[in-house]
């Protein structure tokens, strides 16, 4: 539990509208990850009607999308796609407010890098810009983790 509790524990800035600032780039790529990008081809409540998704499916394009990558995402398509969607929908919902923010921005930095290199490059820069934004912002918060404004403060600050 104590590494759970760590991992948890986000790093407090000297003020708390320092710590207020820096939540809006956390809840702004969280909403646009669950809501938009991940909703799009993960099974969630708010997902588009027309995409015919079930809770947690996965749409049924993706896998085959993630196969043509190659290499290991080929052996198993299937998975990476969903952990892929995951990542970005669930991961999204976690990172809007400040839950387990270490751990998802992990999850969301792994998936924006496949999304990068392995999805976008070869359309050019210009395509990689969103996976990029994320993958900044999901680095920043893997070291900071949510700040004085996230769920992680609360479950965290009366533990040492």
């Amino acid at each position: 539990m104590k590494l759970l509790t760590k991992i948890t524990k986000p790093i407090l800035l000297p003020h708390w509208s320092q710590d207020l600032f820096l939540t809006i780039p956390r809840i702004v790529c969280g909403y646009l990850l669950a809501f938009d990008f991940g909703a799009s081809k993960f099974g969630m409540p708010w997902s588009p009607v027309d995409n015919n998704l079930g809770l947690f499916e996965v749409a049924f394009w993706f896998p085959n999308d993630v196969a043509s990558y190659g290499g290991i995402f080929a052996v198993a398509p299937a998975f990476f796609a969903w952990m892929g969607a995951f990542a970005e929908a669930v991961g999204g919902l976690f990172l809007l407010f400040g839950l387990q923010t270490r751990i998802t921005s992990f999850l969301i930095i792994c998936t924006m890098l496949v999304a990068i290199f392995m999805q976008q490059i070869q359309n050019g820069l210009w395509n990689c810009l969103a996976a990029m934004g994320f993958l900044w912002v999901a680095m920043f918060y893997l070291i900071i983790g949510s700040g004085r404004f996230g769920m992680d403060y609360l479950l965290t600050k009366n533990k040492k």
